[in-house]
């Protein structure tokens, strides 16, 4: 059987990828289990410098696997109490990794999918891409990031109506909403994506890092906090030997090299 979700490396590019195109990548115990053991692996490798999420076939993920609540039964509340708690713990470490993450989702996504998709720095969405919540129409709550993720974007109101009554929003409309930030054709998706992950990859790390801290956390900080750590980031990040080179090359007018 095909691995649930593959873990590659090209140079200082990791790609997570979801492996199940048969089963709409929905994520079933196994296919948790791989994808926390593949964000576990790229968490603590120091040489990546840029995360990339995709999955194969037609459609980013459908969520959880309904086929495997309806086989729990009544067993379903411990079955999920087993699983969300490293799920949570791994797309935690995923979403604030000082490094950039890049989704590219192509078609349906939905569930849990949701917060996969969006816990990315840059999301890039296929023409084909739809969103739709899903969980009320069963009798479920959001999980996996997929409310705090999609309220950040829209506000309140907009994801409590996405949530309550499982519309589904084109990628023109997650788009128009701040939900995704670029939508390409299908055909060209992998390649957009592999394009700029390996930009970001030859980019200033630990400015791009440190951007990722003041732009994250922006909504929970006073004007006062973020101004200070603005302060002592820029300060930081003067001292940096990427700061030095990237002056030098714009002085010089060529290309930083920001190895």
């Amino acid at each position: 059987m095909d691995q649930p979700v593959l873990l590659t490396r090209q140079g200082a590019v990791a790609t997570i990828t979801l492996n199940r195109p048969e089963r709409g990548n929905a994520i079933d115990t196994e296919a948790a289990r791989a994808l926390i053991g593949c964000i576990d692996e790229v968490a603590t490798d120091t040489a990546v410098r840029t995360v990339v999420l995709r999955a194969a076939g037609r459609q980013f993920c459908a969520g959880g696997n309904i086929d495997a609540f309806l086989h729990a039964g009544a067993g379903l509340p411990s079955m999920l109490e087993e699983l969300l708690g490293p799920l949570h713990t791994a797309l935690y470490k995923l979403a604030t990794l000082p490094v950039p993450v890049v989704s590219a989702v192509n078609g349906p996504v939905g569930g849990g999918g949701i917060g996969l998709a969006l816990c990315a720095d840059i999301v890039l969405a296929a023409e084909s891409m739809k969103l739709r919540g899903g969980y009320s129409a069963i009798g479920l709550t959001p999980d996996a990031g997929s409310s705090w993720f999609l309220t950040r974007r829209v506000g309140a109101m907009r994801a409590k109506q996405l949530f309550f009554t499982n519309g589904a929003l084109s990628a023109r409309q997650c788009l128009e909403m701040g939900i995704v930030s670029e939508v390409v054709p299908d055909a060209g998706l992998p390649a957009r994506a592999d394009a700029l992950a390996e930009a970001l990859a030859h980019g200033a790390t630990g400015a791009l890092g440190r951007i990722k801290q003041l732009v994250d956390g922006a909504h929970e900080r006073t004007l006062r906090v973020q101004l200070d750590l603005e302060h002592s980031l820029m300060v930081e990040s003067a001292a940096s030997a990427h700061a030095a080179e990237g002056i030098a090359a714009f002085i010089d007018r060529r290309a930083p090299r920001f190895d």
